[in-house]
């Protein structure tokens, strides 16, 4: 009977002592919709995520039902209206990986009309509010946004993170980053530093160029690999014995299988064929 009172005490010991050492808890940064950097970086922000939903779930219904009228295939239908539902967010997608394959080629320029602005003299700020005139164009309405922003608020800091938050790109983030300590801390080699950071990103941005073009059959080829059956079997579906056959629960088995193979497929051939993209790491 003395085993219990000894073990109560050892627990109650240990609590006191746990109280002596507060446990911290990490308030964790909620993680951005990736739905809405998609439609950032497509310059559709316009569009709230649950409209591009909404778009897509019209689509794929849309969709399924011209094939229906088209074919007959009832299974078809439903396969090619899952299509229709992803197709949106596919066509996003390839729109904002063009729209920041273009971007990564205008930042060296903006860095260097940065350099070129602190090095007359202008203060950080304004050399950043300079961009909206002489910046690339494409960058322009961001830093415009900027410009206002500050000078409403007077504060760099936010204004910065406001204007990361816009571009939501892996080389604003690391340069707005880079700024905001040099305004923090000082120093007098921001000039030589965004010298380097303009020839790397300009070096960075050829290589991935011609690595994509090299690599750009390898993926079309992915595309039409992927398409093609579902076209012959479109084509097929004028004959009364393939929309007998297809409409059978064997003949949607056989559809469901192509389907998981293609996909399979295509995720691995693009993947083995991808180049590493830049995480955003900093936001």
């Amino acid at each position: 009977m003395t085993l219990v009172p000894a073990l109560l005490c050892a627990a109650g010991v240990y609590l006191v002592w746990l109280s002596f050492w507060p446990s911290e808890k990490k308030a964790r940064k909620p993680r951005e919709n990736k739905t809405v950097a998609m439609l950032r970086q497509a310059e559709i922000q316009k569009v709230s995520p649950r409209l591009f939903y909404l778009l897509s779930v019209v689509i794929a219904g849309v969709g399924g039902l011209l094939v229906l009228a088209l074919t007959g295939l009832t299974n078809l239908a439903l396969i090619l209206a899952v299509f229709g539902f992803f197709l949106p967010r596919f066509l996003v997608g390839q729109r904002a990986k063009k729209r920041q394959a273009q971007v990564r080629e205008l930042w060296p320029d903006a860095v260097d009309h940065l350099r070129s602005a602190i090095r007359a003299g202008l203060s950080l700020p304004e050399a950043l509010m300079q961009l909206q005139y002489r910046g690339p164009e494409q960058l322009r309405p961001a830093f415009e946004q900027f410009s206002a922003d500050y000078r409403s608020t007077g504060e760099f800091v936010a204004s910065l993170n406001r204007l990361k938050a816009r571009l939501a790109d892996p080389t604003a983030d690391n340069i707005v980053e880079a700024l905001k300590v040099t305004r923090e801390v000082g120093g007098t080699d921001l000039g030589r530093l965004l010298g380097t950071l303009s020839e790397f990103l300009r070096e960075n941005a050829r290589t991935r160029s011609e690595l994509e073009a090299r690599q750009s059959w390898t993926v079309n080829a992915a595309k039409l690999a992927v398409v093609a059956p579902w076209v012959v079997l479109c084509l097929m579906a004028s004959q009364p014995g393939t929309v007998t056959a297809y409409n059978s629960f064997a003949g949607l088995m056989v559809m469901v299988g192509g389907l998981a193979v293609s996909f399979i497929a295509y995720r691995i051939m693009l993947r083995v064929g991808a180049l590493p993209e830049e995480k955003r790491v900093l936001v």
